[in-house]
């Protein structure tokens, strides 16, 4: 069942009046800028590509200097499009593409490699070692992470072994560390010449070094890995003033947020109150728990990690499940077998058929992310007869996006102990109405999409207009918060089960195909 309003969320009538807050979204492919209204709408969009670089397989980077070129443009171009000038804006907000990771020069400004980016997998072996006698697990009661080439602590280590003469600059004092919003925000307050070298507590809470109980950087951790101290920006919460932008169209603006893109987004979609959930679905889906003041430890494939912190206030914490394969899944249909000529057909096929004729998608393309984290997993299709068609394998192709879903909510719901009240979703596939109703079905809530897509920039500038009083409290943002579309769950309870129960069946025939030796 579906309410939808159909009204353009995306941009606002020509006599939205000022003022506005600015938020900057610098994600894995691109860097955009999007200026806001107090109704939390869309008044001028500006976005750029940046390249992505393969130096070897598993090995991705980007240019983090293109990467601030590009920045730069963008905050420009939204203000030009706007009409508006550096007065009209109170303040600027960062997001970010989180882990990735980058080394500079402070007095030049000038990276010392290209970033290594979240993606990239180099620290695989290092990881390893670390975790020797202990294994994944080694900093995750300090942390709230398994040992993985996924976060950041790893790459500053890679580059501090692998870039000439680095370690010794590093140790010396004269090199910085940050991931993309601490990058941004150094070089948007004036880089060399005054920059302010901060991150926030979600950020630094990626990086396999800050303790989730201090919010501090960890100094057992940093011996173990042997990284210096000084490299280290300063900690600080989610929404304050920073300091002041330097440059571009917003020169003299406060620069008064930063979030990583995740939590943005659980921000964005307003999830205050524990329990609240938002799931991302795009390339891969990402699912936030908020879990309140308390740190919850995962014993169920999950991550701990901070939602966010406004100003003084206490921390607020929670849970991540991240699933690898879900939009590319439909890509994979349309690019690699040709059985679509567009994403947006996958919906018409799967509804040509009433259910999935028995069959199963498992997409462990690159293993299974959570709630198993298992490298050794591909991909399977299981339960095929005769009697199944390509529409059968659309719609098996759609419920493997909401039964991934629906174990990692139940993963949540085990850790946490507190039952999901409804999830809230974004991102590109959330325009496919049959898989939000399978969704809903699946995990037995209601699934509500929000009138505003852009949830990660949205949060970003949330953050920064509290920080500047532009907002007076987190209740005027859920006054913002405008449903588009809601579906609640119409599905036989005993169909659920015996359908969960097949698919989970079909999850364990991934296992094991790959041996240690491949």
């Amino acid at each position: 069942m579906t309410d939808v309003n159909t009204t353009d969320a995306n941009t606002t009538d020509a006599h939205s009046s000022g003022p506005f807050i600015a938020a900057i979204d610098q994600g894995t492919t691109s860097s955009r800028c999007i200026v806001f209204d107090r109704d939390g709408r869309i008044v001028s969009v500006d976005q750029q590509e940046h390249a992505q670089i393969f130096p070897k397989p598993g090995w991705v980077e980007h240019d983090a200097s293109e990467i601030w070129t590009r920045v730069q443009s963008v905050v420009d171009g939204a203000i030009s499009k706007a009409n508006i000038t550096a007065d009209d804006i109170k303040a600027i907000g960062i997001t970010n593409q989180r882990e990735t990771t980058v080394l500079w020069d402070k007095a030049t400004g000038e990276p010392v490699h290209n970033a290594i980016v979240w993606q990239d997998t180099r620290t695989d072996a290092l990881c390893r070692e670390f975790g020797r006698n202990v294994g994944q697990d080694r900093f995750r009661r300090e942390t709230g992470l398994p040992l993985a080439s996924y976060f950041a602590g790893p790459k500053i280590r890679w580059l501090l072994d692998n870039v000439e003469g680095l370690r010794e600059r590093a140790e010396r004092g004269e090199i910085l560390f940050g991931t993309m919003d601490s990058w941004v925000i150094w070089n948007l307050t004036g880089g060399p010449d005054g920059g302010v070298h901060v991150t926030d507590v979600t950020n630094a809470s990626r990086t396999l070094l800050m303790n989730l109980h201090t919010l501090d950087w960890d100094d057992k951790i940093l011996a173990s890995l042997d990284i210096p101290k000084q490299l280290l920006p300063q900690i600080r919460s989610s929404a304050e003033v920073y300091g002041t932008a330097a440059c571009t169209l917003a020169a003299g603006v406060p620069v008064a947020s930063a979030l990583g893109d995740q939590q943005a987004a659980l921000f964005g979609q307003t999830c205050f109150s524990e329990g609240e959930a938002k799931s991302t679905y795009g390339t891969g889906t990402f699912i936030l728990l908020n879990t309140g003041g308390q740190i919850v430890n995962s014993y169920s494939g999950l991550i701990t990690t901070v939602g966010y912190r406004i100003g003084d206030q206490a921390p607020v914490y929670a849970l991540e499940g991240s699933i690898a394969v879900t939009g590319s899944l439909v890509q994979w249909m349309r690019d690699q077998m040709g059985l679509i000529k567009s994403a947006a057909e996958i919906e018409t096929l799967a509804s040509s058929v009433e259910d999935n004729g028995g069959a199963y998608f498992v997409p462990a393309f690159s293993g299974l992310f959570a709630p198993y984290w298992r490298s050794d997993a591909r991909g399977v299709i299981a339960g095929l007869t005769r009697y199944v068609t390509k529409g059968h394998l659309a719609r098996a192709v759609l419920e493997a996006t909401a039964w991934q879903t629906r174990e990692v909510v139940d993963a949540m719901q085990k850790d946490s102990g507190v039952e999901l009240a409804a999830v809230k979703v974004d991102g590109g596939m959330t325009s496919n109405n049959l898989l939000m109703q399978t969704v809903a079905d699946f995990v037995d809530a209601p699934v509500v999409r929000p009138m505003v897509a852009e949830t990660t920039c949205l949060g970003a500038a949330y953050a920064a207009g509290l920080a500047v009083g532009f907002w007076p409290d987190t209740e005027a943002l859920r006054a913002n918060w405008r449903r588009a579309a809601e579906w609640t769950p119409d599905m036989d309870a005993a169909a659920r089960d015996r359908e969960y129960k097949n698919w989970l069946k079909a999850v364990e025939r991934t296992m094991g195909w790959l041996d240690e030796e491949n």
